[in-house]
C-alpha cells in the first residue's frame, strides 16, 4: 500500500446460526490475516449446537453477540450498525477468506480512491473443504468481464464473500432488506450498481461452502424465484426480465443435474 496514505479500518461482519462444525475456520480465516486494522463482529442468532463456546475462546478478538434475530439480512444489518470501519464486508460462517485478502482489499481501495465498491474471484468447495464446480467459478467469471447492471440484471455473477464497499455508498443507497430470505445481497448489489461502478479484482479472495444445510444447495428453487422478484423491483425491461427468466430456468435444470 501507498505509504503516504493511511490504511482504512476494515468491519468484517459475520451472521451465524448453529455452524459450529464450520464456524472455527470460518473465525480464524479473518483473525489470521496480515492486515493489522480488522474490525471482526460476529452476529449469532442464538446457536444452541456450541458456537457460542467458540466465540468465548476468541476472547477480544471477536466482537460478538448471540441473541434471536430476524434472519441473515438482520443479522448482518445489526453487525454494521455496531461497526465503525471505511470499508465493509460480510462473511457467512460457512465461508472463508484466503490468506492476504483483507491486505489486497485495503491496498485496492487505497489505490482507488474514486471506487465505491469491489468483487473479486472465489473458489467453491464441498462440506469437506473440496474443490467443486469450477466451471460455475469461471462462468461468473466471465460475466463479471462486463460489470454493468444489465449483465448482472441477466445473472447474479458477484461473489459475495470476495465483495467489499466503502461505507458512505450505504448513506445513498441504504442497509440490507431484511424481507428477503436468499437475495438480500443480490438487492443490495442492484442498488450500488445503479449508483457506483462495480470495480473486479482478478484475484481469487474467498472461498463459498456449499454443503448438504446451505441455502444454494437445499432452496435453490425459491433462492431464484426470489432473485426475478427482486430484479423487478430496479427495472421493467422486458427482454433483461425475461433473460433473467431464461437463466434461472437453464441453471435450475442445471443445479438439478448436479444435485
Amino acid at each position: 500500500m501507498p505509504t503516504n496514505v493511511k490504511s482504512p479500518t476494515i468491519s468484517i461482519i459475520t451472521p451465524s446460526y448453529n455452524q459450529a462444525s464450520f464456524l472455527p475456520q470460518t473465525i480464524e480465516s479473518v483473525v489470521q490475516q496480515d492486515y493489522p486494522r480488522v474490525e471482526y463482529i460476529v452476529m449469532d442468532g442464538g446457536s444452541t449446537d456450541g458456537s457460542v463456546n467458540i466465540l468465548r475462546s476468541y476472547g477480544k478478538r471477536v466482537l460478538w453477540e448471540s441473541t434471536r434475530d430476524k434472519g441473515q439480512a438482520d443479522a448482518i444489518n445489526k453487525g454494521i450498525e455496531r461497526s465503525h470501519g471505511d470499508i465493509i464486508g460480510y462473511l457467512n460462517s460457512d465461508d472463508y477468506y484466503l490468506p492476504g485478502t483483507l491486505q489486497k482489499v485495503a491496498a485496492f481501495f487505497a489505490d482507488n480512491p474514486k471506487a465505491m465498491w469491489v468483487t473479486g474471484d472465489y473458489f467453491i468447495v464441498n462440506g469437506r473443504g473440496k474443490r467443486i464446480h469450477e466451471y460455475v467459478r469461471w462462468y461468473k467469471k466471465m460475466l463479471r468481464k462486463v460489470p454493468t447492471f444489465f449483465t448482472l440484471g441477466i445473472a447474479n455473477s458477484i461473489a459475495q464473500p470476495s465483495t467489499f464497499w466503502r461505507r458512505g455508498a450505504m448513506r445513498e443507497i441504504g442497509i440490507f432488506d431484511v424481507s428477503l430470505h436468499y437475495c438480500m445481497d443480490y438487492d443490495f448489489w442492484l442498488r450500488l450498481i445503479q449508483k457506483y461502478p462495480l470495480y473486479v479484482m482478478p484475484e481469487a479472495l474467498s472461498v463459498f461452502r456449499i454443503h448438504q444445510q446451505s441455502k444454494g444447495r437445499s432452496q435453490f428453487v425459491n433462492q431464484f424465484e426470489e432473485e426475478v422478484m427482486v430484479l423487478k423491483r430496479y427495472t421493467t425491461n422486458p427482454i433483461l426480465l425475461e433473460l433473467h427468466k431464461l437463466h434461472a430456468k437453464f441453471i435450475v435444470r442445471a443445479y438439478l443435474i448436479i444435485k
